[in-house]
């Protein structure tokens, strides 16, 4: 075991879990930097790995029945053809009722990255008739030609629609009601260079966030967002001893 994780999370199941993801977490040394949003997620998370049914009730979801059957970590949630790439979600929550994809953020909204090209895969009429604010998400995209946006949308609308995917009759979690949970941190500072974060980009991250979970209030993927003080101050305050615990460590280790 190493200090990569607090106590309670199981280092070689998550280090597994990593190494059979893209992205070569551990091995390029990313997951140990003090920037990685990974690092977070599998800490927060991880810890539930060997103990689904203990995960709290995430908020802004009240509609799920409780307790969490499985949750995994780097979990890959196929689109609805065979070629190309899949997105993976930085955690993966499963209740008897609903599939909820997390996807985690630390510093990356705050690099700005300009939207990259995005395959013409994504306008094939496949995604039902309960998609149309993801979809009008995709062609603004498309449309603002390379923007830069603070909030990562393409990753976010190409996740609804592997999650869409996963819950029909031919997808690997038939049945289940889709939420893409989208949960971030907001730090002030850079840990490199000590320099802050412009407080504005912070204030505009929420605008955006607020604006995408307007668009697509009404499909049939849920969106929700969340901070992860949020969540870890709930853990704290309304936690078992042990999840307090863990909330409160996760809390000093990361700073969110």
């Amino acid at each position: 075991m190493t200090d990569r994780f607090l106590p309670g999370v199981p280092g070689a199941k998550v280090e597994t879990l990593l190494n059979a993801a893209p992205g070569s977490e551990l091995k390029s040394g990313k997951f140990d930097s003090p920037r990685s949003s990974a690092a977070l997620a599998a800490n927060v998370f991880g810890y539930f790995l060997n103990r689904a049914g203990e995960l709290p009730a995430l908020p802004g979801c009240p509609d799920v029945r409780w307790p969490a059957e499985a949750v995994t970590l780097e979990k890959e949630v196929r689109l609805p053809w065979r070629g190309g790439k899949h997105p993976f979600l930085d955690a993966v929550v499963m209740t008897p009722t609903t599939l909820i994809g997390i996807e985690s953020k630390r510093f990356e909204p705050f690099d700005r990255n300009r939207v990259k090209k995005l395959s013409d895969a994504y306008w094939r009429k496949v995604w039902g008739s309960r998609m149309k604010g993801y979809e009008k998400v995709r062609d603004q995209l498309q449309e603002s030609k390379g923007s830069p946006y603070l909030l990562d949308t393409a990753q976010l609308f190409k996740h609804a629609f592997a999650l869409r995917t996963a819950v029909q009759n031919d997808g690997a979690y038939p049945g289940l009601t889709p939420i893409l949970f989208y949960i971030y941190a907001e730090p002030t500072r850079w840990p490199d260079s000590g320099q802050p974060i412009n407080p504005d980009n912070l204030a505009r991250h929420q605008e955006e966030i607020a604006a995408f979970a307007k668009a697509v209030a009404n499909d049939e993927v849920k969106f929700v967002s969340c901070s992860y003080r949020q969540l870890l101050e709930e853990w704290v305050g309304q936690g078992t001893a042990a999840i307090s615990r863990h909330a409160a460590q996760a809390l000093v280790r990361f700073a969110p």
